[in-house]
C-alpha cells in the first residue's frame, strides 16, 4: 500500500467511525506512529479530519447524527466487547432500562444469552422484539411516537410512560463524553427520554464504544459526574477515561480479543 492509498484508508476509518488512534493505525499498516502523525496532519491540511491527542476525528458536523444502519456496523465487534461488560455489571433480578441504539441493542442481545430473570423497560421496539421471547424475561415497551430509522419510541407519551417505571439500572447509549460537554446525543427528543431515564433509575451505565469518548453531540444530556459507570472500548490512557474517573464515574475498559493466527 503506498502512501496515498493509506491516506485514503484512515480518512474512510474516520468518517466510518468518527474517531481514530495512531497506534492502532500505526499497528494496522506497519508503520511507526510518527508516519501515522504525518499523514493525519495531511489529511487535515485538506481539511478531511481534526487532529486530537493520541489520533483523530471526524471533522463532520456534531449535529448530524450517522444512519443507523451505519452505526450498527461500525466497531461491531468493540460494541459486543462492551455489551458483554455491561451484562457483566447487571443484577439477576432486577429491572433494567434499556436505551435505543446501536450498542445497547448489542446490550440486548448479550442479556438474551444469560439467564438473569430481568424485567426489561425499554423504549427501543429492537430491543424489545430482540427480548420477546428471551426466557424469564419480562419486557415492557414504552408509549410515543415511533421514530423512523431508529424504531425508538420519542415524545411526551414516552417521557411520561419511562417516568412511571421505577427502575435498577438505565443502560444509556450516547453520542458523546466529554467533560467540557458533557454527556449528550444528537437528537432532542431522545435526549430528553434519556433524561427521563436517568431520572427513573437509581443508577447509569453509560455503554459507549471509544469514538464517542471527546465528542459533544448536539444536545447535552447530563454532566459526566451524574454517571455511575462508563463501559468502553477506549484505552485506559485515554484523556476522556480519565476526566470520567475525576468525575467520580467509575469505568470499565474492555479489550478487543487478539486476532486467530491462521
Amino acid at each position: 500500500m503506498n502512501v496515498t492509498q493509506r491516506r485514503e484508508s484512515i480518512a474512510s476509518q474516520v468518517v466510518a467511525y468518527g474517531e481514530v488512534d495512531f497506534q492502532s493505525l500505526a499497528a494496522q499498516f506497519g508503520v511507526s506512529e510518527m508516519t501515522i502523525r504525518r499523514d493525519v496532519e495531511a489529511l487535515e491540511g485538506e481539511g478531511l479530519v481534526r487532529r486530537i491527542v493520541g489520533g483523530a476525528i471526524s471533522v463532520r458536523s456534531t449535529s448530524a447524527e450517522p444512519p443507523f444502519e451505519s452505526r450498527a456496523s461500525a466497531s461491531a465487534q468493540a460494541k459486543e466487547r462492551i455489551a458483554q461488560a455491561v451484562v457483566e455489571l447487571l443484577i439477576p433480578g432486577e429491572t433494567v432500562l434499556l436505551d435505543s441504539g446501536s450498542t445497547v441493542l448489542s446490550v440486548a442481545r448479550a442479556i438474551k444469552r444469560k439467564s438473569l430473570k430481568l424485567t426489561i423497560v425499554t423504549p427501543s421496539t429492537l430491543a424489545g422484539l430482540e427480548l420477546a421471547d428471551a426466557p424469564d424475561t419480562t419486557v415492557y415497551l414504552t408509549g410515543g411516537q415511533l421514530r423512523p430509522g431508529e424504531l425508538s419510541l420519542i415524545g411526551p407519551e414516552a417521557i411520561n410512560s419511562v417516568r412511571r417505571f421505577n427502575c435498577d439500572t438505565f443502560v444509556m447509549g450516547v453520542a458523546g463524553v466529554d467533560l467540557r460537554g458533557g454527556i449528550s446525543d444528537y437528537h432532542y427528543d431522545e435526549a430528553h427520554v434519556k433524561q427521563a431515564g436517568m431520572a427513573s433509575s437509581r443508577r447509569t451505565i453509560i455503554a459507549a464504544d471509544h469514538t464517542k469518548l471527546g465528542r459533544m453531540a448536539l444536545v447535552k444530556i447530563a454532566d459526566m459526574s451524574d454517571i455511575a459507570t462508563l463501559v468502553t472500548d477506549a484505552r485506559e490512557d485515554h484523556p476522556s477515561v480519565k476526566e470520567a474517573q475525576s468525575q467520580g464515574m467509575q469505568v470499565v475498559t474492555v479489550t478487543m480479543q487478539p486476532a486467530v493466527a491462521r
